[in-house]
């Protein structure tokens, strides 16, 4: 099984942004843990705070990967065009936030990628990512 998770604007500060929002752990250590708790899963890791490399690498790999975790931060309720890109692709998106949105100011509350994702998981801080891959693992199994 091959996952891509592929990460907005800002979240390559995480450990050091809003730690009462987001932790004190850094994505990279975070995602260690993943790759060491998921040994049978190709994962692969891209971040970028560039809207354009976003749909870039959704289109890149939305056809050969088995499916993307996706956390477009604050792009998520400003980008038609990313919401465009997973809606494009044939292999499924699961939307993923660190915080719960709902909670958060009123432009958070709507999603350009929910429509088109599998699923969207939100509020669980980084647990969310294992959620997402663990919920890609039960589909293939299903």
């Amino acid at each position: 099984m091959k996952i891509i998770i592929i990460n907005g604007p800002n979240l390559n500060l995480l450990g050091k942004r809003e730690p009462e929002v987001y932790g004190h752990e850094t994505f990279e250590e975070y995602l260690e843990q993943l790759r060491s708790k998921f040994k049978n899963v190709e994962l692969h890791y891209f971040q970028s705070n560039i809207e354009g490399e976003i749909i870039s690498k959704i289109q890149e790999t939305g056809f050969d990967h088995d499916g993307i975790v996706l956390n477009a931060g604050a792009y998520t309720h400003t980008s038609v065009g990313i919401g465009d890109a997973v809606k494009a692709v044939a292999n499924p998106v699961v939307e993923v936030h660190i915080s719960n949105t709902h909670q958060r100011e009123s432009f958070r509350h709507v999603s350009y990628i929910a429509p088109s994702a599998k699923g969207v998981i939100l509020g669980f801080g980084l647990l969310g990512y294992d959620l997402a891959i663990t919920s890609f693992i039960n589909s293939r199994s299903a």
